[in-house]
This record gives C-alpha cells, structure tokens and sequence, in this order.
C-alpha cells in the first residue's frame, strides 16, 4: 500500500508530463486541466490502497479513459446540442467553469544562448504540432512510450490493446515524426 506521501510524491511528478499529454489529444488546455485532475482523484479515491510501484500504470490507465471519455461525451453533448437546436429547444448555457491555468514551463534544458533557445523552442513547437496531427491511438501509444517512459507491455495495458498493437502504433508515429521534421529541414 503507498503512503500517502508516496502518493503525493507521484502525483506531483506526473501532474505537468500528465497535463501535457492531455493537451496534446484534446487540443484545449483547461479541457486538459479538468481531464488531468478527475485523473488523479479518481486515484486517490480508488486506488490508494495500491503499492506505489502500481500508481504510474494505473495513473495512465484513469487518465487514457478519462480522455476518452471526453471525447465520448463530446460526441453524446453535440447529438443532444443538435437534436435540440433542430427542435427550437437549445438553451443558453452560461456556466463559466474558472479554472485556473496551470504553468507549464519547465526551466530544466533551457539553453544558455538566446538563439539557441530560440531554436530550441522553435523545434519544439514543431515537435508539438506534429505530435497533435497524429491519429489518436498513434499519439497515445507514441506519448506512453517515448514521453512516459513506459515499456511496450505496460503501455499495452495502458492502451487496453495488444503489445504488437502498440509497436505498430509507435512505428507509425515515429515514421510520421520524422518526415514532418526531415520536412522541415530538422535533423535530430
């Protein structure tokens, strides 16, 4: 059973590597937000019994249905919105949600040069952008992997799908990366 300081501790160390590979599959940062959060109460809440060496699959797991569980309720809210719109019924709904924006810049591999910052964020943002334009199970699959560090079994379990279901995702998105950036005249 993790401690709860354990838990804190993983919480804390995932929470922005989280909030980033949300972004990256909803496109919508406070949406992003709210998906990374549910994610980790829905860990305490349930899973806090857990030994601590089960909290980062489990962790992936909650937030990889979490987010498509938002897309499911995306497509469920624009089949009422529709339905309603189509029967004169559609309301205004002024539900604010403030959620505060989390900063999300990491002060680790900054370069010591303006220009090589420059060119530094430059790539990235290339990076990002493609990594956005892949097929949702190709980013999943290519995100547990590469960004968390995750072996091809656990981002099987993660993913709910076949180990050789992953690798074929990885191998797509990893050839796809690299056009998109040989593209671009970027050599890594």
């Amino acid at each position: 059973m993790a401690t709860q300081k354990e838990l804190s501790d993983f919480l804390a160390q995932v929470e922005r590597r989280a909030f980033k590979q949300s972004v990256f599959a909803v496109h919508d940062e406070a949406t992003a937000l709210d998906i990374v959060q549910d994610a980790m109460l829905r860990l305490v809440e349930k899973y806090s019994d857990k030994p601590a060496a089960e909290l980062p699959l489990l962790f992936q797991r909650i937030l990889q249905n979490a987010i498509r569980d938002h897309f499911r309720r995306g497509k469920v809210r624009s089949t009422w919105t529709t339905l309603l719109s189509n029967l004169g019924l559609g309301g205004e709904d002024g539900d604010g949600d403030p959620l505060e924006i989390m900063e999300v810049e990491d002060l680790a591999n900054v370069p010591a040069s303006p220009a090589k910052q420059f060119e530094q964020a430059e790539v990235m943002g290339i990076i990002e952008a493609a990594v956005q334009e892949l097929p949702a199970r190709q980013r999943e699959a290519f995100l547990l992997r590469y960004w968390e560090e995750l072996d091809v079994s656990e981002t099987a379990k993660a993913m709910g799908c076949s180990e050789g279901s992953v690798k074929t995702h990885c191998s797509r998105a990893t050839h796809a990366l690299a056009k998109v950036l040989r593209s671009k005249g970027i050599t890594l």
